[in-house]
């Protein structure tokens, strides 16, 4: 999108377009049988939908985006633990610059580091917070698109804190 000046709604609704496109809306699909490849996060600026690799075994993270040139816009990376913990992240290796949202076991955003620089060995982390997961997208993706901490960020690894959710 680099310079492009579309709104921000444009953007956003462009954005969910196009990966509703990639995973189209199943009418109350049970959550057991939602694609673990795809998040969706929710908040005051609307609803953003990324296709996402997922990072759930210690090779996986340990790994994460490592030597990756880019990424495409719609897509990111869920890293996901069994239980909750504190948590911290580095830049090593890392050719692309990142946002990481950083999820508790009901899928809040509970943190937001934007723009991660690449190749950067600064330990970055929210604190003392325990949380189960960490959503990496494109540097300024967060920002350029209004998520902020508390929006809720949907996938089945989460726990919902209020009804059931399907899949959207």
């Amino acid at each position: 999108m680099g310079n492009n000046h579309h709104s921000r709604r444009q953007f956003i609704l462009g954005l969910t377009a196009a990966a509703g496109a990639a995973f189209p809306a199943a009418a109350k699909t049970p959550l057991s049988a939602c694609p673990l490849n795809r998040v969706s996060i929710t908040g005051a600026f609307g609803k953003a939908a990324f296709n996402v690799t997922v990072a759930d075994t210690e090779e996986t993270r340990a790994q994460g985006l490592m030597n990756v040139p880019s990424m495409p816009i719609s897509t990111g990376m869920l890293f996901i633990y069994d239980r909750p913990q504190a948590m911290s992240f580095w830049m090593r290796n890392t050719l692309i610059e990142l946002d990481m949202l950083f999820v508790d076991r009901f899928g809040v955003i509970q943190h937001i580091h934007h723009r991660a620089q690449p190749l950067d060995e600064t330990v970055i982390s929210p604190g003392d917070i325990k949380l189960t997961g960490v959503l990496e997208i494109n540097g300024g993706l967060a920002k350029r698109l209004g998520i902020k901490a508390k929006d809720v960020l949907r996938h089945p690894s989460f726990t919902s804190l209020d009804k059931p959710w399907n899949c959207d």
